[in-house]
């Protein structure tokens, strides 16, 4: 159960299959007092999840940012190389990473739509497994890949709280320009978002494979 923070990191898998459990490990990383970010106590909630679509939509509702990493299955694949998917208003694509689980984060995503129970922000980050047959301990790429996806997503917590509070973390005034990358959008509580037109889509993801968070 969550906390309320307005931000959520989610480690999806199964530690005990191999590379599936890349999402727990990078939670385990992020969340220790030692590789956090700097960010103010209670404003970063980390949870771990098997996938299923009702606990997921349970971690993430209310959250003004999401961010789900979870191990990608892709024949003839790169091992350690991560897939970047985000919430837009495009529809969910079809063609995307395969969950090595078997759970499909998508089927997650419609369900919290049509529940209108989707968080104002999701990002994916789906890291590509090269092992996910019974056993502990992360692959050697996959094991390479935790540290840099742990830093995408300091890095992407940062921004958005700077977009939304307009105080860098620490305390000191947020960074000012016209460098995109360096400003996160802030969106407005879900009780005061407008709902879209009958009929149309609530949200969706782009997919951008890889690139930056």
């Amino acid at each position: 159960m969550r906390s309320g923070a307005g931000v959520v990191v989610i480690g999806v898998g199964n530690p005990f299959r191999r590379d599936d459990g890349i999402g727990w490990a990078v939670v385990s990383r992020l969340s220790d007092p030692a590789g956090r970010g700097e960010w103010p106590p209670g404003e970063v909630d980390f949870a771990v999840s098997d996938g299923e679509p009702a606990r997921l939509i349970a971690l993430w509702e209310g959250a003004e940012l999401a961010v789900v990493v979870d191990a990608a299955r892709v024949s003839s694949g790169c091992p350690g190389r991560v897939h970047r998917l985000e919430l837009t208003g495009a529809p969910w694509p079809q063609a995307v990473p395969a969950s090595s689980h078997g759970l499909g984060l998508g089927d997650a995503v419609e369900l919290a739509r049509a529940l209108d129970r989707l968080p104002a922000g999701l990002l994916v980050l789906a890291v590509e497994g090269q092992d996910c047959t019974l056993g502990t301990g992360l692959s050697a790429a996959v094991s390479a890949a935790v540290e840099p996806v742990a830093e995408r997503i300091r890095a992407r917590i940062v921004r958005h709280l700077r977009g939304v509070t307009g105080v860098a973390p620490g305390g000191g005034p947020a960074a000012t320009g016209s460098d995109p990358a360096s400003t996160a959008v802030s969106r407005r509580p879900r009780q005061d978002r407008e709902r879209p037109p009958p009929g149309s889509p609530r949200g969706a993801a782009r997919h951008a494979s890889p690139g930056p968070v």
